[in-house]
């Protein structure tokens, strides 16, 4: 059996990040209660073994639980600006672990919102990130989770900023900006899309072209992951989608070609145990 990975896939730059600063800090506060506000990346795997180490996985309904004086790891989804407020009252010790480009979106909002500006944003309503952005808007705020959505937003006079969850999908975006630039002509729109997402789903569809199967490894609650096993459900005759090797159908055993791509919170370690597992 011939093995082929994506081209781009795995850890991206703000997950990774957000690990090693858990990491660091398990170490370093050793002894104290740390905890991640919600899940620090969507991966069981990954979370079970930062379990293991003595990380506390809190959800932000849950602040009351954090102890004074502990320490606090915000995700690379980033949280709003009331959250921080809470843990600092508690004078908590804060990581802040958000994605450089996640934080680069909370900050246009809060500067846009602050001009009077209305905030149109493109995401999944319970995906971490957006919930955390829209903390930062300061007047009006509009979600758009799909076309569907798009076009039953009403036409407005007032000056708006367009912008995304940054791993929301790049044709979906361009779609509904389409939408939404027709219903209001003061208009900015800022494709805040992580370059990455796009580059896994464009190295997927070429890597589906040259095998028989496509194996997507990821969390099952991971979105961008989804998204890439939608993709593959549309480009390659067999798609699975996977959290480790335990869970390679029995089938692709049987392919000659198989292509394995993977989630921006998977690590390398889960994607070459697949890859082992299906070379031997």
């Amino acid at each position: 059996m011939e093995v082929k990975r994506a081209s781009v896939l795995g850890f991206c730059f703000g997950v990774r990040r957000a690990v090693e600063y858990a990491e660091k800090a398990l170490e370093y506060y050793s002894g104290k209660k740390v905890y991640s506000l919600g899940p620090l990346i969507h991966n069981e795997i990954v979370l079970q073994n930062l379990k293991d180490k003595g990380l506390e996985i809190l959800s932000e309904d849950d602040l009351d639980r954090v102890e004074p004086q502990s320490v606090v790891i915000i995700r690379a989804h980033g949280v709003s600006p009331s959250i921080t407020k809470i843990l600092e009252d508690k004078n908590c010790t804060i990581i802040n672990a958000t994605c450089p480009r996640v934080n680069a979106n909370q900050i246009t909002v809060q500067k846009a919102s602050a001009k009077g500006k209305i905030i149109i944003l493109t995401g999944d309503s319970n995906h971490g990130e957006v919930k955390g952005i829209a903390g930062y808007a300061e007047g009006e705020f509009i979600l758009l989770q799909n076309e569907e959505d798009a076009r039953a937003l009403k036409e407005g006079s007032g000056e708006a900023v367009l912008l995304s969850q940054t791993t929301f999908s790049p044709v979906q975006f361009e779609k509904i900006s389409e939408i939404v630039g027709q219903k209001y002509k003061n208009l900015k729109i800022n494709n805040t899309i992580c370059p990455a997402t796009k580059e896994r789903q464009d190295s997927l569809v070429e890597l589906c072209k040259n095998v028989d199967g496509v194996l997507v490894v990821g969390g099952k609650n991971s979105a961008n992951t989804i998204r890439l096993f939608q993709t593959a459900q549309k480009n390659c005759a067999h798609a699975a989608h996977i959290q480790s090797a335990e869970e390679i159908p029995q089938e692709f055993f049987a392919f000659k070609r198989v292509g394995i791509t993977a989630g921006a919170s998977t690590p390398d370690v889960i994607i070459e145990q697949v890859e082992k597992a299906l070379s031997d």
